[in-house]
């Protein structure tokens, strides 16, 4: 079940076979239903998840109960709340499986403890730990300075093998919009094919 996970941290890293079989070896895949919580808002997030298959949404629950998406985690991507699990506070976010799916998950301790033991991967999560402030960087500017018809377009260009998982709410508590809106401009995109 580590395949994926090994295969991807090639492609960021040399490490050796021993060292790379170490690391993996500190996960343990959790398999979780659709609709199940890999993490609830106000519990600890003491781990970090590798997506080995599914679709998961991590979001925030405004004052009015509705969902903000701040990403969705396909496979290959690693999902978590940073606050709590660097913090170790209750998380403001919740993390939901979307479709059946598969997660690797390493805790905080044994992250920490690995990090100390293998250089390559605090620099492997470095690596990632900027990829994601760049992307998150981005998403500010689109959201400030884009229409909502553009980051429409750009989340299709961006995701072209997520969005067809997600529903029209999903996608709208992603952008900031409503459901009606996703609809509206479903429609247009397609009579102008």
């Amino acid at each position: 079940m580590t395949e994926s996970l090994k295969k991807h941290i090639r492609e960021y890293i040399e490490i050796s076979d021993e060292k790379l079989d170490s690391y993996c070896n500190a996960f343990t895949l959790k398999k979780l239903k659709k609709k199940e919580f890999l993490l609830k808002e106000g519990e600890i997030g003491d781990f970090e998840g590798f997506v080995v298959s599914g679709c998961f949404k991590v979001f925030h629950t405004n004052h009015n109960a509705s969902e903000q998406i701040l990403y969705f985690g396909t496979e290959n991507w690693w999902i978590s709340d940073i606050d709590s699990f660097i913090n170790n506070i209750p998380s403001k976010l919740t993390i939901q499986a979307l479709e059946d799916s598969e997660i690797l998950l390493i805790s905080k301790a044994d992250k920490e403890k690995l990090y100390s033991e293998m250089p390559e991967i605090e620099r492997l999560m470095r690596l990632k730990f900027q990829m994601s402030i760049i992307a998150l960087q981005r998403r500010i500017i689109d959201n400030l300075s884009k229409s909502s018809e553009e980051r429409y377009v750009e989340f299709l260009k961006a995701y072209p093998k997520t969005a067809h998982r997600l529903t029209n709410i999903q996608i709208a508590a992603y952008l900031g919009v409503t459901p009606e809106f996703i609809s509206r401009i479903r429609k247009k995109m397609v009579s102008k094919s």
